[in-house]
């Protein structure tokens, strides 16, 4: 063959290849509302940047027919591209070919990539669209996903890994999103479980739809297996293209500075925050009045809606938020917000993204549920985190901090760098109320009017132990300052901070309370 020839063999291979399952296959696919995966990578990545590897894979199953299917790319693609100009690695699963399936060599395909990724230290997205293990090659299938697990883990806290979830994720497959650090869901589109409506219906003689076993809304709101819930394929794109840009390419960097902006002038910190400490208000405009643009991209907003953690630029530079919301549950911490928070902060902590917490909440969340659910361990989580993190960590307490929700909310004693607190702010082991009714009981009692007496009583407390400067005096609070004075206090404490570097004790690691 001339060389021309060899050149348009190629592009007919390849063509061949792009088309994968098929035209019927591809018609099918867009029915159920979806892209293909080629389509996908294309709409996520910036023009013209995918290159793409192992186009020519193929299956070495001769069992149970196997020998006589040509399986395009083995039901997976995998290459490099960029994200606002920086590399990535992704792989998607492609559904028309064998329902995605994941046999030897297309998991053989998916664990290269991930080592490119390790190996380049830029971050992974996987799409994830498939049926789950290629029966037909039984435990060579399992050994697959085996392997990418171990990959996840090893890469875990060194590169940024996203799992996007585009289709079925079943079975063994959902641990592998399960390991990464964001999993981003798509309403009517997403599905993850780990045994479906028929398995359940046979066992247990329970029915249920694939919807509402493992759908997208489940996931981002009951179970908080999911951090990003869109409406489309495009505006998960589009979630992730913006993530991307605010996070380090791995764990040696920081992510890139961007020029600084101004809050939006319509958010006034000082008018978000009711002076009646038991009027809710909602904490992300207290964010919004304090960061660039007043740009808030919040992580897993659906689930454990009691605290907010998400990413926003201060001053040109990404930092993480942890914020009670006292709108909901007036902020208390329980079992889902302490896991979520900690997780973020971990995440924070690995990626070298300071952290800011504003802290406004009456403590933990009592009641017999939460104790028989293991609120001790899980609150236990966040306290790991915090003082596990070496980060810069700035805290701001607003109004409420009380009994153990004033430690595990980055105080000083987990080493918070820097700590301020608002001249309304409220230190103290109880609330008011409860702290005069145990210690004045009996003066309560025996007063001529109970219930006047409370009332003084309240006041007496709340003067001389709920403020902030108790805890002022004794340097748990680096400075008492006014509301506006927020943003300004939390540049310059970043700038401070710029060059921290603390150790801790040389060990293998730590064991957090899972």
């Amino acid at each position: 063959m001339s060389e021309d020839k060899k050149v348009l063999d190629l592009e007919q291979r390849k063509q061949k290849i792009f088309c994968g399952g098929g035209t019927k296959a591809i018609e099918k696919q867009k029915a159920m509302g979806k892209l293909t995966a080629r389509e996908r990578i294309i709409a996520l990545l910036d023009k013209d940047t995918f290159q793409e590897y192992d186009i020519f894979v193929k299956h070495d199953n001769i069992d149970f027919g196997m020998q006589d299917k040509d399986l395009p790319g083995d039901g997976v693609i995998i290459g490099t591209g960029a994200i606002c100009g920086s590399p990535v690695a992704v792989f998607a699963q492609d559904f028309t070919v064998a329902g995605g399936s994941l046999g030897f060599m297309h998991a053989r395909k998916i664990t290269k990539i991930m080592d490119y990724a390790l190996n380049m230290r830029i971050p992974l997205i996987g799409i994830n669209d498939s049926g789950g293990a290629r029966i037909q090659e039984g435990v060579n299938a399992l050994a697959g996903y085996g392997e990418i697990f171990f990959r996840n883990t090893l890469s875990s806290g060194v590169i940024p890994q996203i799992s996007v979830i585009l289709g079925p994720c079943a079975g063994g497959a959902v641990y592998s999103p399960a390991l990464t650090d964001f999993v981003f869901v798509v309403e009517n589109i997403s599905k993850m479980f780990i045994t479906g409506p028929a398995v359940i219906k046979t066992v247990l003689g329970e029915e249920i739809s694939d919807e509402e076993l493992g759908g997208a809304r489940v996931h981002a709101e009951q179970t908080g297996n999911a951090h990003f819930f869109a409406h489309s394929e495009d505006e998960c794109f589009e979630q992730i293209r913006t993530l991307i840009s605010m996070l380090p390419a791995n764990n040696t960097q920081k992510a890139e500075k961007v020029a600084p902006a101004e809050p939006l002038a319509k958010y006034k910190i000082e008018e978000v925050v009711p002076a009646d400490p038991s009027q809710p208000y909602d904490v992300r405009d207290v964010i919004r009045s304090i960061v660039d643009d007043s740009e808030f991209m919040e992580v897993m907003e659906f689930f454990a809606a009691n605290i907010v953690v998400g990413f926003a630029r201060i001053n040109g530079e990404t930092v993480g938020f942890v914020a009670n919301q006292p709108l909901v549950l007036a902020g208390v911490l329980d079992c889902d917000s302490s896991d979520k928070a900690a997780r973020f902060i971990r995440f924070c902590d690995a990626f070298n993204i300071p952290i800011v917490t504003l802290e406004d909440l009456p403590g933990y969340l009592p009641g017999i549920d939460q104790e028989h659910a293991g609120v001790i361990r899980h609150g236990a989580k966040m306290l790991y985190a915090y003082s596990e993190s070496t980060v810069a960590k700035i805290t701001i307490i607003m109004r409420k901090a009380y009994g153990g929700g004033y430690i595990a909310m980055g105080s000083r004693h987990l080493r918070s760098d820097f700590v301020f607190a608002w001249p309304q702010a409220e230190i103290a082991v109880m609330g008011a109320e409860g702290a005069a009714n145990i210690i004045f009981r009996k003066e309560i009692m025996d007063a001529e009017d109970p219930k006047e007496m409370r009332k003084l009583k309240i006041q007496e407390y709340r003067e001389k132990f709920a403020n902030p400067y108790v805890a002022a005096s004794k340097g748990y609070i680096d400075a008492v300052i006014a509301p506006a004075e927020t943003r300004k206090f939390i540049v310059e404490a970043l700038k401070v901070a710029a060059t921290k570097n603390v150790g801790r004790p040389k060990k293998k690691h730590g064991l957090p309370p899972f």
